[in-house]
């Protein structure tokens, strides 16, 4: 299975936010390279929120681009399998965490955003920290920090919030 048929069979099976989830399938529909950056028009991105449960925390990166506390993610590569694995590609690069386990039950948001480069559909998961994780800045990043779930609000925008709230009522 390619990565695009993987994208098109997870938003399919997505239960929850229908109009939006309607537009990134649309957007594949019309769009054949729609999981690539090339993609001028728009193309699909896989994030994941780095959460530690037993620490009541989230790590966030303070992206060196757009210069906003962010969860980990980006754009998708000729090696990511599924849509899952550029998720976890991205929050492993990223955190500099090794042994992320994304959380149960596929993608827990879905949010699109325009960026410097085009509009990124994104498709947001959450990983679980293992225990004593200790986090590597990446390239890609100005900061690295952990913050506890109630100062995300103060550093971060509503759709980092909004990950947030929606991977704590799946625990």
């Amino acid at each position: 299975m390619s990565l695009y048929d993987d994208a098109v069979l997870v938003l399919k099976e997505y239960e929850g936010q229908e109009e939006l989830r309607q537009t990134y399938l649309d957007h594949l529909g019309t769009h054949p390279d729609g999981m690539w950056k090339a993609c001028g028009d728009g193309h699909i991105t896989a994030s994941a929120l780095v959460i530690d449960p037993e620490h009541g925390r989230v790590l966030l990166t303070l992206h060196k681009k757009l210069r906003k506390w962010l969860q980990m993610g980006g754009h998708c590569e000729p090696v990511d399998a599924t849509l899952a694995a550029a998720a976890l590609r991205e929050g492993t690069e990223e955190s500099g965490i090794a042994g992320l386990a994304l959380l149960p039950g596929g993608p827990v948001r879905l949010d699109r955003h325009l960026t410097p480069c085009a509009w990124h559909f994104d498709v947001q998961y959450a990983a679980l920290a293992p225990a004593g994780a200790v986090e590597a800045i990446s390239d890609e990043s100005i900061d690295l920090r952990w913050f506890p779930y109630a100062e995300v609000a103060e550093v971060a925008d509503e759709s980092v919030v909004r990950l947030l709230e929606a991977t704590l009522a799946r625990l």
